[in-house]
């Protein structure tokens, strides 16, 4: 190849990646901000809960949102973790992407009123979990392995 073409197809694969860097660069500030607003949030929540009749008790209902928020807020965190690896190693780590999906489904498993689903949701959902916690042991497995060698 000429080095002409050679230098042009640097020079579009150089864009490219500054490009992919501003855009996750973007996505982490982002993603920082919706975090702390939805802390705050979390924590106006919980204090206007608390210190309203009868002082310090939560009905169920009002638990469940806050785990749903508290999840949510995890999860945020998790793909925080996700995109700040990802501008660092320049590689997405599945192991954490994994678990960041688990955490997500167990969210909305809390948040879920169970006895009203169909059962072949339910086997569905089952069949999400399994596939996530398979996929993370064969992640975890080759990793191990990988490592070893």
């Amino acid at each position: 190849m000429p080095k002409r073409i050679n230098n042009r197809i640097t020079l579009v694969f150089q864009t490219v990646s500054r490009f992919v860097r501003g855009i996750v660069i973007a996505l982490l500030v982002m993603m920082m901000v919706i975090i702390l607003l939805s802390a705050v949030e979390l924590a106006w929540i919980l204090i206007r809960e608390l210190f309203r009749p009868p002082w310090g008790l939560l009905n169920i209902n009002e638990i469940l949102d806050i785990f749903g928020l508290f999840f949510m807020i995890l999860i945020g965190l998790g793909l925080l973790d996700t995109i700040k690896s990802y501008l660092a190693e320049d590689l997405l780590h599945v192991e954490t992407v994994f678990l960041v999906a688990m955490v997500a489904v167990a969210r909305k498993l809390i948040i879920l009123e169970i006895k009203s689903l169909a059962p072949s949701t339910l086997i569905g959902i089952a069949a999400l979990i399994l596939a996530l916690a398979g996929g993370y042991c064969i992640v975890k497995f080759a990793y191990r392995n990988y490592s070893v060698k």
